[in-house]
């Protein structure tokens, strides 16, 4: 039984520097949203620096604050960077070791566009054009790792794709819209407008003559918001009257039923003390057109300075035409607009 005993013991003690000595790391993931995961070998890194935890824990990487970060911090020196300079290690800063930590093909990245179709960035098509310069693009500069999405006037100055697609490297990004937004077809915009019929813009219509930089970004932003222009501002070349300006198109100081369909502006009140004036568009549009009186008479807004009878005799507002050789005088007939 002794003897038994003893030979159990023996087993346990042959046993115990093995469980001692067992493995207790193991390869770390970090997994990317567009490529294969980069692996961390333990074995590989402790055999360098002789079981040695403390080289990287925590002097380098805090168990206690997990965060990722981005390759241009770690050419900073922050994570791997602390050792892969170049000195220690092959430097992170050195495209021709990215295949060392990142395996496998990149994959096409797509981004959703409000308003527009997706527009696909194609890792392959691009890495073979740079010959395999990652750097080009991932330098800290051009893409930063944690860069938000930009807008295309951003890029037009020089921000992420716009960087390289300004039209001397690459086709610019102010071209046509459908090389980047396959399928796109931009549909038509409402405006809203108070007192007044929609004004609907058709980019069908357009397209057929004109391509998207002759307008974006320029002349409109690629995105909502942004501060609509009247009437009297489009006449001074702003927004669509920089082409809408009787040269290159109809001019926007003619029919307003060209762009408000199923316009028909109504009476307006005026009040006096010699009482109510009522002016009639549908009588006055009978002989004019409105840009005889809009915008040089009469601008497009509410809250404009009234003109008083003293001014109108002197070619003023509605005197303008009521001289007594284009229509009646204001100075006579006062009972023709004052309802007395």
């Amino acid at each position: 039984m002794k003897l038994r005993l003893m030979s159990i013991a023996t087993m346990l003690g042959l046993i115990a520097p093995l469980v001692a000595g067992a493995k207790e790391t193991k390869d770390i993931k970090f997994l990317l949203k567009n490529a294969e995961p980069v692996v961390f070998s333990h074995d590989v890194h402790l055999s360098k620096y002789n079981n040695n935890c403390r080289v990287c824990h925590n002097a380098i990487f805090n168990l206690r604050e997990r965060r990722h970060y981005t390759m241009a911090e770690m050419e900073k020196t922050k994570s791997c960077g602390a050792c892969h300079t170049g000195v220690k290690a092959f430097s992170v800063a050195d495209e021709k070791s990215c295949v060392r930590c990142h395996s496998g093909k990149p994959r096409s990245i797509s981004y959703k566009v409000k308003g527009a179709t997706e527009a696909v960035f194609n890792h392959e098509v691009h890495i073979a054009k740079l010959g395999g310069k990652c750097r080009s693009c991932h330098n800290a500069t051009v893409i930063t790792g944690r860069e938000k999405n930009v807008t295309m006037a951003q890029m037009e100055k020089g921000k992420t794709c716009g960087a390289c697609h300004n039209g001397k490297k690459a086709f610019t990004v102010a071209g046509d819209c459908g090389k980047c937004h396959k399928g796109m077809s931009p549909r038509d915009i409402t405006f809203k407008v108070t007192g007044l019929s929609d004004v609907t813009f058709s980019h069908k219509a357009h397209l057929a003559n004109f391509g998207c930089p002759d307008c974006h970004t320029k002349l409109f932003a690629f995105k909502a918001g942004v501060k609509h222009f009247s009437m009297a501002q489009m006449e001074k070349g702003n927004s669509c009257g920089s082409c809408h300006n009787g040269k290159d198109a109809f001019t926007v100081s003619g029919n307003c039923d060209t762009c408000h369909k199923a316009f028909k502006p109504g009476v307006i009140t005026f009040k006096t003390d010699g009482g109510d004036v009522k002016f009639s568009h549908d009588f006055h549009l009978g002989m004019y057109k409105c840009a005889d009186c809009h915008t040089k008479l009469f601008p497009y807004k509410t809250g404009v300075k009234h003109v008083g009878m003293g001014g109108m005799e002197q070619g003023n507002s509605c005197g303008n035409c009521h001289n007594g050789t284009d229509a009646f005088s204001v100075k006579k007939e006062c009972k023709k607009c004052h309802k007395m």
